[in-house]
């Protein structure tokens, strides 16, 4: 069994990361692995293997819950985002989710800065925020209900 380059460098961040809680140590990550491997077509284990292996071992950790709104929206790039980031765009995300239109979201998300500019564009700030991270409005808003 060999990984490819991408796939392991990915499976190592994770692996090695503070988020990674490896709570049997070496019999988890056996496992891990064993599940990896026989599941790998013609010997190499791939990305999408590890994607699904990093997937399954986060919900194993969080007691068989959901992926958080933010992991849904940027699936494996979000292990690309500095905690600072992730932090402060989780709350965005969950601040959009509840917000009527991408406006009254700016004004709560800025309502320490707006007072103190000039121009009061909340609507155009936060959609810079989230073009940043390759998100928009319409991926981030909450669901229309019945």
């Amino acid at each position: 069994m060999r990984f490819n380059v991408e796939a392991r460098t990915r499976y190592l961040a994770f692996a090695t990361s503070a988020e990674a809680a490896w709570r049997g140590n070496f019999r988890d990550l056996g496992a891990s692995i064993m599940r990896l491997a026989t599941l790998a077509n013609a010997g190499r284990i791939q990305i999408e293997g590890v994607d699904d292996e990093i997937a399954r071992l986060r919900q194993q950790w969080r007691g068989g819950q959901a992926p958080s709104a933010l992991e849904a929206l940027l699936g494996p790039a979000v292990d690309e985002l500095d905690r600072f980031d992730r932090v402060q765009l989780e709350e965005v995300v969950r601040v959009c989710a509840h917000a009527k239109s991408l406006s009254a979201a700016g004004r709560e998300l800025f309502a320490v800065s707006r007072t103190q500019r000039a121009s009061t564009n909340d609507a155009d700030r936060l959609r810079k925020y989230l073009a940043k991270f390759g998100l928009d409005w319409e991926q981030v808003r909450r669901p229309a209900g019945p």
